[in-house]
C-alpha cells in the first residue's frame, strides 16, 4: 500500500492493523507487523521484519533496523537508531505459566540514540539522548545522555558527540567533536555539551 498525500510507503508483505498511526513520508518494509493502538511519527524507516507492539510510541526519523521487536512500554523519541536484531524485553521476570501483562515495564529512548545491532535493552530503564551503546551489548541500567556502553553487562566506556564520535578530553576537561567541532565538557559523571 501507498499513501501518495503523505508520501507513506507500506510494503505489501507488511501487516498494519486498524487503529494506528503512521506519519507522513515514513515506509514500512517486507514482512513487518504494526499493531493496533501503536503511533509511528514521520520520516521514520521501519525494516523488514519488525513488530511494532500495542501502544509503543515512535517519534520521527526513527530507524529501525531488521528483524527488531518493539513490545508494548516502548517509547522512542526523535531521530532514534535501531540497529539490525536488537532486543527489547518488558517484563523482568517472565514465566510462560503466569501471564504479568499487567507488570510491563517502561522503557524509554530518548531523542537521537543509537542501539547497536544485536544489542538487549533489559526494560524499566531509560537511555539517555545521543548515548550509543555497543553492538551485542547488555543494558542493564540507565543510560547517561552521549554515554558510549559497551559489554555485558554494558559499562560506559566514554562519551560520544551528538554526531556519534568517541570524545577526546583535554586537560581542561574539555571534548571536541571531530566532525562538528561542537565542544563538551566532562563533570563527574556527566558529558555536557557547552557549544
Amino acid at each position: 500500500m501507498n499513501d501518495e498525500a503523505d508520501n507513506i510507503s507500506i510494503h505489501s508483505t507488511a501487516v498494519v492493523d486498524a487503529g494506528c498511526s503512521i506519519g507522513k513520508g515514513t515506509k514500512v518494509w517486507h514482512f513487518s507487523h504494526i499493531m493496533k493502538g501503536c503511533s509511528i511519527g514521520e520520516n521514520c524507516n521501519i525494516g523488514q521484519n519488525v513488530v511494532i507492539s500495542p501502544d509503543v510510541r515512535i517519534g520521527n526519523g526513527v530507524k529501525i533496523q531488521n528483524n527488531v521487536s518493539l513490545y508494548t512500554g516502548v517509547k522512542c523519541e526523535d531521530d532514534v537508531f535501531i540497529g539490525p536484531s536488537a532486543v527489547f524485553t518488558n517484563v523482568i521476570n517472565p514465566r510462560s505459566f503466569i501471564v504479568r501483562r499487567d507488570q510491563f515495564k517502561p522503557t524509554t529512548l530518548h531523542k537521537g540514540c543509537s542501539i547497536g545491532a544485536n544489542a538487549t535493552i533489559v526494560c524499566g530503564h531509560e537511555i539517555g539522548a545521543y548515548a550509543l551503546i555497543g553492538a551485542g551489548s547488555v543494558v542493564t541500567t540507565d543510560v547517561s545522555p552521549y554515554a558510549l556502553m559497551v559489554g555485558n553487562p554494558a559499562k560506559r566506556k566514554g562519551w560520544v558527540s551528538k554526531a556519534g564520535w568517541t570524545l577526546k578530553f583535554d586537560e581542561n576537561g574539555i571534548g571536541t567533536c571531530p566532525e562538528t567541532g561542537e565542544k563538551y565538557k566532562e563533570e563527574g559523571d556527566r558529558c555536557i555539551p557547552i557549544s
